[in-house]
Order: structure tokens, then C-alpha cells, then sequence
């Protein structure tokens, strides 16, 4: 994006010689891209492959709030929760499709930093951006993403599926990202009450990155495949553990079982959460915007999926009548409670 272009207004007139040459940044990779950005429509052809979709849609101050989330970290993480449900059918990402409103507080430079998020998170899952429109809001920004998936039929996960005794398996760590979106919130008061001062986020940083820029998890998917490894179930931990794990069982009719010593958690979250006198545990249940992965894999998988960086076993899968239990760390059983996320 030339120098030039900061500080014009996004408008109409010209807007599709604009996608244009927005386009341009974007090279198509896969073969199932047919038609990409410039024609009517996008074409996909997946070659045998079943074709997995998921759409979201953005509001600033209801998503994300441009106070404290710099424009190319938002490309991304909005790009990273799309991409998210397509990963949790255990399909690979190929195109993303993005819708873009703007308001004339913003320039083409600012427009080019979502973008440019948004294509580093295309480049990191191998995806095509394929689709791009642009047009105007009344104030605020508002984004609307399309993500598109292939997968061979019979590698295709769903919530619907998991078996009695079967693992509880979860990708990352948990309430890092509930913890960092404490923290900006708590510093967005104090710049409000006080323009002057400076957030104090020191050390904090994983803790920022985890909530500003959380990282799509191609990783699993690639390293199921690597070791042969078909999940029997699989769902997007977007709401907490509490939630997710709630849905694969009601999909499958089953209980569970977790075990809160087992909860992945880094001890910078622990700590901060600790200070902030938030229980950790709750945190991880029902805190939010993990975006990790949550499958359940045959016990026959086990010495297989230690084999799988990143990759934590939380529980096991019970009859149905068995309801949803946590134990704690004391060995008191509890019952799960999805609060979620708002």
C-alpha cells in the first residue's frame, strides 16, 4: 500500500479497482481455488474431498474493541476464530472469504493492516484468500468472514461420535487469553479516568498475545495425520472447557469425566489470575477465546497422541447417565456448569 494512501477515506467510487489491487497481495495457492478475488464469484473444486464452511460476523465494541487491539492483530485473530471451526472438523483450511464495512474514520493504510493480518493468517494455514468485498458502515467496523476447509470423507470429525472411555483430549493451554483480556480491560479504565497513563502490563505479554493474536491450530490437525490419529469427535473451544466438552457429549449422548489437576495451564496465568482473585479452574471452564481444540481418541491412540506436541488428556467419556463431573484436586466430584463466554 503506497504512503500516499494514508489518511484517504475508504469510498465507494473506485472500490473495485481497490479490491484489485488489494488482490494483488494475495497469490492463489491451492488447486481447489479456481476463481479467486476479482470476478463475480469464487470457484472452488475440491478434488474428491468434502467441502467444510463456516461464516462469522464482527461488530467493533461487541467482538473487539479497537481501544487496545492494533488493526493487524484484529485481521488475524478474526481470520484465526474462522479458520478455528473449520480445523475442528479436522478439515484443512483452503480459501477465507472476507466481507469489509468502514466508516470514513478510517484510511486505506488502516484497511491494509487488517488485511495484512489477515493474509499472515491465510499464509499460516495455507489458505487462499478468495473472496473480498468492501463497502461503508455508518461508524463502526464491522467484518464478516467466510472460511472454506476440504477433507477426505472418511477423515471428517464432527461433535457426534464419542464413545464410552474414550480420552478427553485438548490442544494448548487454558484462561491465558480470559487473563489478557482481563488485564487490557482493566488498563482501558484506568486510561480512561487518566488519558495520561501508561498501561502496566509488564511480563504479561503471553498473556496479550493469547487474547490479540491467538494462533490457528493447523499444528494438531497436521500432527493427527502425522501419527495416524482419527478423533472420534472433535469441537472449537471458543467458551471454555466446561462448554465444549458439554457439546461433544450431548452430540454423542455420553457423560464425562475431567480432572481439574489435569487442566492445562501455564503458571504466568495461575499466578495473575491468583492476584486478581479469580479462581483459576473457573477461569478455564467457562473463560473464552482459547480457540484450541478439544477430540476424543480411542484409548488403543494413547501412546500415539504422546507423540503429538501440544496435546493434553483432560478426562475420559462416560455413559450418558453419568451426567458431566469434574474432580477436583482434593478428589471431591463436582458437576461441570457451562457458564460460557460473553
Amino acid at each position: 500500500m503506497p504512503e500516499s494512501a494514508k489518511n484517504e477515506p475508504v469510498k465507494m467510487p473506485g472500490k473495485y479497482e481497490l479490491i484489485a489491487d488489494l488482490a494483488k497481495f494475495f497469490p492463489v495457492e491451492n488447486a481447489s481455488t479456481v476463481v479467486g478475488v476479482g470476478d463475480d464469484a469464487s470457484v472452488v473444486e475440491p478434488d474428491g474431498n468434502q467441502m467444510v464452511t463456516s461464516s462469522k460476523v464482527y461488530v467493533e465494541n461487541v467482538h473487539f474493541d479497537l481501544t487496545y487491539f492494533p488493526l493487524r492483530h484484529l485481521g488475524y485473530k478474526l481470520a484465526t476464530i474462522a479458520f478455528a471451526d473449520v480445523l475442528a472438523m479436522n478439515a484443512a483450511p483452503s480459501q477465507l472469504l472476507v466481507n469489509i464495512a468502514v466508516s470514513d474514520r478510517f484510511d486505506l493504510m488502516m484497511v491494509n493492516e487488517i488485511l495484512s493480518g489477515v493474509g499472515a493468517c491465510c499464509e499460516t494455514v495455507h489458505a487462499d484468500l478468495a473472496g473480498l468485498d468492501l463497502t461503508t458502515s455508518p461508524r463502526e467496523l464491522v467484518v464478516s468472514m467466510t472460511a472454506v476447509g476440504e477433507c477426505e470423507p472418511a477423515r471428517l470429525c464432527t461433535r457426534k461420535g464419542a464413545a464410552e472411555n474414550e480420552l478427553v483430549c485438548v490442544s494448548g493451554d487454558f484462561a491465558a487469553a480470559y487473563t489478557g483480556l482481563l488485564l487490557l480491560e482493566r488498563e482501558k479504565k484506568v486510561f480512561e479516568k487518566n488519558p495520561g497513563a501508561q498501561p502496566d502490563f509488564t511480563g504479561k505479554d503471553y498473556l496479550l498475545r493469547r487474547e490479540l493474536k491467538p494462533e490457528p491450530r493447523i499444528d494438531i490437525i497436521e500432527g493427527l495425520r502425522r501419527e495416524d490419529i482419527l478423533p472420534t469427535a472433535m469441537t472449537n473451544v471458543s467458551d471454555g472447557l466446561a462448554a465444549a466438552v458439554m457439546q461433544i457429549c450431548r452430540a454423542s449422548n455420553k457423560g464425562c469425566v475431567l480432572f481439574e489437576e489435569k487442566l492445562p495451564m501455564t503458571e504466568l496465568t495461575f499466578v495473575t489470575l491468583k492476584d486478581l482473585d479469580i479462581v483459576h479452574t473457573v477461569a478455564a471452564l467457562n473463560g473464552g477465546d482459547d480457540y484450541e481444540l478439544m477430540f476424543t481418541i480411542k484409548q488403543a491412540d494413547f501412546e500415539k497422541i504422546k507423540k503429538v506436541e501440544n496435546v493434553s488428556i483432560i478426562g475420559y467419556i462416560k455413559e450418558e447417565s453419568a451426567g458431566y463431573n469434574l474432580i477436583t484436586g482434593d478428589n471431591v466430584q463436582v458437576p461441570l456448569r457451562a457458564q460460557g463466554f460473553n
